[in-house]
């Protein structure tokens, strides 16, 4: 028998019309047999606010599940909007790693795959790269510019800043950038070349569709200051696309910074207890002390200081007391030009 599914198509379908005006909500079906839904689908949440002609936004939250400060400004947007307000269209997906959200994973626990590493994936893939096959193919080519708002997860603590990419394409580049500072941020963390191609920004590349990222804070709950950045960093945007109106918003001061090379960052050097002295927008120098690793199975053995190796910008630290040899423990970029 002929094979005639085409993988121009996705095997995901919505249950709502994105070209139909007004308010709709409505699930992404992510069709995927398991255990758990042998013959259904594992919804995802998708709404649809749509009013007078004007360009399109689409927001994601929830790329990796266990990231909840997104999640929490995009319901709070959801609840506030009025497509009646609105010169355009707003698509919200707060979760859109629905399955690995319900269970706080930063992974899915359909095929343990991470999303934000699954682009641009793939029409017959698994579920995570069939979910990232839409969002690739489907929902980015239909919209003027699009926002993943993340967080550090149970893993890590950020300081709160917008993320644009740095390409080629010189228009693009400056519309990502003008699109960062309207969120409303001081930081900016510019992605250049240590920029992972299997994001959700470097598929907005791809496309060639203006797209920030937002890091707020972290933890594995809801920081409620983070929250609230992103909620007026999501009504900024607005504006500034002109989807709602009050014109352009005012320009806040920024920082720009960049991973000028992944060396510059401390990891752990065996398996320990992290003892912390630093703290994310922390500004070090060469030999500040990042924290101690002690090693609580081994009281004999001496504990271990570990220091930046350059000066420069505490993106994030490490949320773990406990640490594995390999795992990060404070995430160190450099200032940037905004003019480079």
């Amino acid at each position: 028998m002929t094979d005639t599914f085409s993988p121009q198509h996705s095997r995901l379908h919505l249950t709502i019309d994105l070209d139909a005006p007004g308010r709709q909500s409505g699930d992404l079906m992510l069709k995927w047999s398991d255990n758990a839904v042998p013959l259904g689908y594992h919804p995802i949440p998708v709404i649809s606010l749509r009013g007078k002609p004007g360009p399109s936004v689409l927001i994601l939250g929830g790329t990796h599940g266990d990231e909840f400060e997104g999640p929490a400004a995009i319901l709070r947007l959801a609840a506030q909007l009025n497509p009646s307000d609105l010169t355009g269209q707003v698509i919200l997906i707060p979760a859109l790693n629905a399955p690995a959200f319900l269970t706080s994973s930063r992974v899915s626990p359909l095929d343990g795959q991470n999303l934000n590493r699954a682009f641009p994936g793939t029409a017959n893939g698994g579920p995570t790269a069939m979910l990232a096959h839409f969002v690739e193919t489907m929902l980015l080519p239909r919209v003027d510019a699009a926002i993943d708002l993340h967080s550090g997860g149970k893993a890590s603590v950020f300081e709160p800043c917008a993320l644009a990419a740095r390409g080629d394409d010189a228009d693009l580049t400056s519309s990502n950038m003008e699109l960062a500072r309207a969120f409303g941020l001081p930081l900016i963390w510019v992605l250049g070349a240590h920029n992972d191609n299997r994001s959700v920004n470097a598929a907005a590349a791809r496309v060639g569709v203006p797209m920030i990222a937002a890091e707020l804070s972290g933890g594995g709950g809801v920081d409620p200051h983070a929250a609230d950045l992103a909620e007026t960093g999501l009504k900024r945007c607005l504006k500034h696309l002109g989807i709602l109106p009050g014109g352009a918003p005012d320009s806040v001061p920024t920082q720009c910074v960049e991973i000028a090379d992944p060396l510059h960052s401390v990891h752990a050097p065996a398996d320990g207890l992290f003892d912390r002295r630093c703290t994310a927008g922390q500004q070090i120098k060469r030999g500040d002390l990042a924290g101690t690793l002690h090693f609580p199975a081994e009281p004999e053995r001496s504990a271990v200081e570990l220091k930046f190796p350059t000066a420069g910008h505490v993106l994030a630290h490490g949320n773990r007391g406990m640490v594995r040899r390999g795992d990060l423990l404070a995430l160190v970029a450099q200032p940037l030009s905004e003019e480079r």
